[in-house]
């Protein structure tokens, strides 16, 4: 099969480090034209001079997706820089590892509203966008941790099982509207972001056996399938690497 993206719009969330960097030089590989959001806008320039010297039809901003007037922004510039969206990849996400009594309700609150419900808020106001997009796809960052104990801390993996359940009913809910819903659930990825930034999880013990790297473009590679055109929303979930 002859994958491509050419002609495709993408907004990547979280796009400068780790996973979704990988996932927006994926995209900018297939020919995508790709937006990008992540918190930090000497991170996003640097990035943007690197991947534009490449001759990548590549943009961004910074923005803090848990914040609902950064997320109307991002939404607002599209609108008006596009007018459509094919393609959105909800990337943002952190971690902070302990055990259960060990949290503080407005710890649990943060895991909340930057994990999941910056996600669902994304998702509702790309909507109209995505309904005028060609064939669009929604791709939803889960985690293994939403399937499985892995011992990321309780909020973390409830947070990643909401993803996944809610992914299955806007599948269902939005295909009338032609907009495939996927969810991904990778396992641990080893990047920088675990040591800096948002994450404040303790650093991931590393398998010997695999490459650290392999299992992020593994994953990127999936949501780039579930962009393509022709992949439906029958498969929900992936455990990318498991």
């Amino acid at each position: 099969m002859n994958w491509h993206l050419k002609n495709k719009k993408a907004l990547v969330t979280g796009g400068t480090k780790g996973l979704g960097l990988a996932i927006v030089e994926e995209f900018l590989s297939l020919g995508a034209e790709v937006f990008l959001v992540a918190r930090n806008q000497t991170e996003i320039d640097n990035l943007l001079n690197k991947l534009q010297a490449r001759g990548n039809a590549v943009d961004g901003m910074a923005g803090d997706m848990s914040e609902g007037e950064a997320r109307k922004k991002v939404i607002d510039t599209l609108s008006a820089r596009w007018g459509s969206l094919d393609i959105l990849v909800n990337n943002v996400g952190t971690n902070i590892r302990r055990r259960f009594i060990e949290y503080t309700e407005e710890e649990y609150r943060r895991l909340f509203d930057i994990n999941l419900f910056s996600l669902t808020e994304m998702c509702r106001l790309a909507h109209p966008l995505l309904a005028k997009g060609n064939s669009a796809s929604v791709i939803n960052m889960a985690s293994i941790a939403g399937w499985f104990d892995i011992q990321s801390g309780p909020p973390y993996g409830m947070t990643k099982a909401a993803i996944i359940q809610f992914t299955r009913h806007l599948a269902v809910e939005w295909a009338e509207h032609n907009i495939r819903v996927n969810s991904v659930s990778p396992v641990v990825h080893y990047y920088s972001a675990h040591g800096a930034g948002i994450c404040q999880s303790r650093p991931a013990r590393k398998n010997p056996r695999k490459n650290t790297d392999e299992p992020r473009w593994r994953t990127a590679r999936s949501c780039q399938r579930r962009s393509l055109p022709g992949h439906g929303s029958r498969q929900l979930h992936h455990r990318s690497g498991y």
